[in-house]
Order: structure tokens, then sequence, then C-alpha cells
């Protein structure tokens, strides 16, 4: 080697080009506009699906977790990354061959046959002048730490799809059960009509009505039985298991899912360390951050050592130097394509404020429903059960007389109604409260098999 290359190589050995990565400034407000200044802390293991108490639930959510597709598919993403991982570094700076041949040559105006064997061994050392294979390592440790993330935001959307689905179920067979209770209702109110028209004291047209909405309440079994199965089908889906096993454990019913008490959501700042989606977005700027100094790198001098040792036909030969290349023509098109990187870690960057925005406004919005849905669930509750007295009062007036039937029956409509609002408000309170701890991160961690 020359002296002058060997001096470059020393006098710039080390020199990493670009900016590090160092999380911007990012400022959030101390609370959140319902919440208090307290913390939760760390909430990516917390398994806040027991909370609900119902053990057919929390057994599909530990089955789930492990076999669900979505997150099969998160974990190779991972490997994905890993092995991209791999490519950088000393493996990206080595390259190299050994060949060998045995020719063997012969012909009519020769005497005999000859073999010649030969073989070479060939090999390439990368000096990293100017950091840029370093820099593409950081972006390769960023992307994978962002797949990570990544694996985490897939598992709780899989989270919110199965308590969905797992709480409309719930609903619906809870809505057949008060449909069938008011069928039972309806059918004494046919009975006593009927009598009543047999003996003259009723009209041929309030036994239609009473029939009718006695039709209307079997009417809708056959509506609320779909949308049983179409929960169910979709929870066999999310397990990744056969539909028939499910449909009999759920088929056993169960009543609706109620909501816990718990309703924590900490500080603004909790999610910059709890939200995976927030984290990756973080983690994308980073890598940009990364391929800045990668493409910057490329406008500098490369330097590479190279060499071959080969042996043929029992002559031996070697070759070793360096190779210096500047970019001279090109450094439009490499400063063009630096300057494009550098506004990618900008739009890297507005991504990553805007997915920060975002979390908190789910939080928020998460928490205000969450609060009006608790308490119109309680409203519709008390109005169900006042409705409910009303009815029983309002039949034993019908068969005292003391009302009309039209009466009863605008009774039993609203009566009905109430219930079914109530049941349904239960299912939305029991969902706000899953979608909350979701916003909030908790139990994005929860049985990780992906090793570091």
């Amino acid at each position: 080697m020359k002296p002058y290359y060997l001096a470059l190589g020393l006098l710039v050995a080390g020199c990493t080009v670009g900016t590090d990565y160092q999380r911007p400034a990012v400022s959030v407000e101390d609370r959140f506009v319902e919440g208090s200044a307290q913390s939760i802390g760390e909430v990516s293991q917390q398994k806040w699906w027991l909370s609900y108490n119902d053990a057919t639930l929390s057994r599909f959510i530990e089955r789930g977790l492990a076999q669900n597709l979505d997150s099969q598919a998160a974990i190779e993403a991972i490997r994905q990354a890993q092995a991209e991982l791999r490519q950088t570094g000393l493996n990206a700076s080595l390259d190299g061959s050994l060949s060998a041949s045995t020719t063997k040559a012969g012909g009519d105006d020769i005497s005999g046959t000859s073999t010649t064997d030969s073989g070479t061994l060939s090999a390439s050392l990368v000096i990293d002048l100017f950091g840029g294979i370093r820099r593409e390592r950081e972006a390769a440790i960023a992307s994978l730490a962002g797949a990570r993330d990544d694996a985490e935001t897939v598992r709780l959307a899989w989270l919110a799809e199965l308590v969905s689905a797992y709480s409309n179920a719930r609903y619906y067979q809870e809505a057949l059960a008060l449909t069938r209770t008011t069928i039972n209702t309806r059918q004494e109110t046919v009975d006593i009509t009927n009598s009543q028209f047999q003996a003259g004291a009723s009209t041929e047209y309030e036994l239609a009505e009473a029939q009718a909405l006695l039709s209307t309440a079997r009417a809708d079994l056959p509506e609320f039985a779909a949308l049983f199965d179409a929960n169910v089908y979709a929870i066999a889906t999310l397990l990744n298991e056969p539909s028939g096993i499910i449909v009999a454990q759920m088929q056993k019913g169960s009543p609706q899912l109620r909501t816990p008490r718990d309703g924590a959501i900490g500080v603004p700042a909790d999610l910059l360390r709890n939200r995976p989606d927030v984290r990756s977005a973080e983690t994308d700027l980073a890598a940009a951050f990364a391929n800045v100094g990668v493409a910057e790198s490329a406008l500098y001098p490369a330097l590479t050592l190279s060499g071959s040792i080969g042996r043929s036909e029992g002559a031996d030969s070697w070759s070793f130097g360096p190779q210096l290349s500047l970019p001279v023509f090109n450094r439009g098109l490499l400063k063009a394509q630096r300057d494009a990187q550098i506004s990618v870690a900008k739009q890297a960057e507005i991504a990553w404020r805007s997915a920060i925005n975002d979390a908190v406004e789910d939080v928020q919005v998460a928490q205000s429903s969450l609060s009006r849905n608790r308490q119109r669930a309680a409203l519709l509750r008390t109005a169900a059960s006042d409705y409910g007295r009303a009815l029983s009062l309002a039949q034993e007036n019908y068969r005292n007389g003391a009302i009309t039937l039209l009466d009863l029956l605008d009774t039993d409509r609203n009566a009905n109604t109430a219930k079914i609002s109530a049941a349904s408000a239960v299912n939305d309170a029991a969902q706000a409260w899953a979608t909350l701890k979701i916003v909030t991160g908790a139990g994005a961690a929860v049985n990780e098999t992906e090793g570091n």
C-alpha cells in the first residue's frame, strides 16, 4: 500500500457523517382534559381483560394471542428485519469467493491428454471511512425495533376485534333471551284478547293488533340469531380455530360483559412509551436519520482493500492493494438523493408528531365515550326497570278492563324497546372500556413469543 493511501485511511477512520439520532423536543400537556396528573407507568404486560371476570373470554384471549394469524404474520416481519440486520455491518463490508477448476484437454493431433488444476481465493474489504455502513446498520436496528412495535400494534388491534366480537355475541344472546320473554308476554296478551273476543268483549281489530305485535317479536329472533352467529364466526376466525367448537362453547350462554371500574389513563407523556404505534413512528424517524448519513457518505471517497491468491499448473500467484473511488460526475445525482433523504426524515418527524397527537386524541375520545356510555347504560337500565313495572301494571289493568288493548300494546312496545336499548348500552360501555385500555397501550406485549 502506498503511504498516502494508508495516511488517508488513518486520517478518516472512525469518521461518521450525518447526524446522530436524538428524540426531537416535543411538547405534550401535563394531563388529559378529564384526567389527572398521575402516570400509569408501564402497562404493556397488563392483562386488563381479566377484569371482565369472564372465564370464556379469558380462555379465548389466552389461546388466540399465541395462534392468531395476524400475530404470526407480524412475527415473520420481525424475523425478516432480523435477517436484514444481519446483512449490515461487517457482513456488508466483506466480500469474496473461492473458485477451483479441473480441465482435461486432448485431441487427434495431441499425444494423450492433459489435466490442468487451478484455484483462486479472492477477498475484499470496504473500509467504512465515513460511516455509511455504520449508518446502514443503525437504520436496520431501528427497522427491527419498528417491526417489534408493529407486532404490538397488531396485537392490540386483534384484542380490540376479539373483545368486540365477543361482547357483541353476548349482547345478541341477551337480545334473544329478552325477545323470547317478550314473545311469551305477547302470547299471553293474544290469549287474553282472544278470550275476550270470543266473549264479545273485544273486537277482531284488537285481536289482529295483538297478533301483529306478537309476530313482530317472533320476526326479531332470526335477525338476532344471525348476528350472534356472525360474531361467533368472527371469534373463530380471530382464534384461528374451527367454528363448530367455538359455536358449541358460546351457545352455553353467559351474561353480558360488565364494565370494570378501573378507568386510569395516566398522562399524555405515558403514550410515548406505552403506545407501540407511536414508538414505531419514532423508529421510522430514527431510521430516516440514519439513512441521511448513508446518502451523505456516498458523496465522499470510498476505499476498498482487495486481494487474491491463486494456483495454476503448479505456479502460485497473489495480488493485494487498495482501490480508492471518488464520485466525480455523479455528484449532482448523489446530492439530490441526499436532499431527498433529508426530506424523508423531516416527513418522518412530522408523522411521529402526528402519531402523538392522534394518540392523545384517542385517549380523550375513549375516556369521554366510556364516561357517557356508563351514564347512558345506567339510565337505560333504570328506564327498562320502570317500563317493566309499567307493563306489569298495564297487563293487570287490561285484565280488569281499566285500560284498552291499545294502551297495553303501546306500553309493551316501549318496554321491549327499553330492554333491548339497555342491553345495547351495556354492550357499548363494556367495549368502550376495552377501547380505553387499548388506546393507552395496555396489554400490547402480553404473551410475546418472539425473542430478541
